[in-house]
């Protein structure tokens, strides 16, 4: 591969170099694994090495890893001579399903969750299901979370699957896991057509994620997955529908069955916080307002009526504070 340079974490390199068409002769620039290492400094570092490899604007970068490589991967090449080729490789589920698919990238940046990035789609993503065997259960079902979001907002098939038939999902059968990913990433695709820039509907892909982001940053980023923190923020977007009596209860209650068969946790406030008393209250509130999606001054909250029956709305402090006390 001639122009071009891969880019990988310290769990995802010896698999890269084992890998088929693995080129010796270029470069491969290795990411310490986990959040905390998604930062500036580190996209500082590709694009150093792409330019003291002499690369150019038609080089090829081929991001190879987790949510957190396929985001900073595509970031780097969207800045580099203001645009460059793209590959990306999930090896997660988490990323197959939601990060290396439609276009977003990014790294945090002063404690806030993907507060820097671009739009910038890939030109191919090559998905590979087995290599979800080297995962560990937690980040196993952190990808899962991504998936209950696209089937709660998009896809009732998807949903389906995933309240009959999660203990073959949790097994990794490989035929309802290759069912479960191309259903999401095409109900995500579909999304993302009609709305690159997320000035319309793709915003419903950020259930959960107001929530999910603000307790990544009061938790300290990188102590609690992704996914796991998406999960959380789902049953606290669907406890402010209630509240607010936009969201059917027995929906509710539907949901929260889901929740229990995969391990996740639907309590007010979520254990990462619990030590903090009430002060955790005013730091996930805090966090919300520094969140990326806020717009004229206000956050939008994505809320549900139902399944595949989604809302946007904003609400006052009080009421986000009476479903997390």
């Amino acid at each position: 591969m001639p122009g071009g340079i891969y880019i990988a974490d310290s769990n995802t390199a010896s698999l890269l170099r084992n890998a088929r068409n693995f080129d010796n002769s270029v470069p491969l620039i290795i990411i310490p694994a986990g959040e905390e290492h998604k930062n500036l400094e580190n996209i500082e570092k590709i694009l150093e090495t792409a330019l003291n490899s002499g690369l150019g604007r038609d080089s090829l970068f081929i991001g190879f890893g987790g949510g957190v490589i396929t985001d900073m991967a595509a970031f780097a090449a969207s800045l580099y001579m203001r645009g460059t080729r793209l590959i990306l490789v999930p090896t997660t589920l988490l990323a197959m399903v939601d990060a290396a698919v439609g276009g977003k990238t990014g790294v945090d940046f002063l404690g806030y969750k993907n507060l820097a990035g671009s739009f910038y789609p890939a030109q191919e993503i090559h998905v590979i299901v087995h290599t979800l065997d080297t995962l560990s259960d937690r980040e196993f079902r952190s990808g899962l979370a991504e998936v209950l979001k696209i089937a709660l907002i998009s896809d009732r098939k998807l949903f389906q699957l995933l309240s009959q038939a999660s203990e073959k999902i949790l097994n990794r059968d490989p035929e309802i896991l290759e069912e479960v990913i191309f259903r999401s990433i095409k109900a995500k695709a579909e999304i993302v057509k009609k709305d690159l820039h997320e000035s319309g509907i793709r915003k419903y892909l950020n259930l959960g994620h107001t929530f999910a982001h603000a307790l990544e940053t009061a938790a300290g980023l990188g102590s609690v997955s992704h996914g796991e923190a998406v999960a959380w923020g789902i049953s606290r977007a669907l406890a402010l529908g209630i509240h607010l009596g936009i969201t059917d209860r027995e929906y509710y209650n539907t949901v929260v069955s889901v929740f229990d068969r995969y391990g996740w946790n639907s309590d007010p406030m979520h254990p990462a916080l619990r030590a903090k008393g009430k002060q955790a209250v005013q730091e996930l509130l805090s966090a919300m307002k520094n969140d990326k999606k806020k717009q004229e001054g206000t956050v939008r909250f994505v809320l549900q009526n139902k399944l595949n029956s989604t809302v946007l709305m904003t609400t006052p402090d009080s009421d986000i504070e009476a479903i997390l006390e």
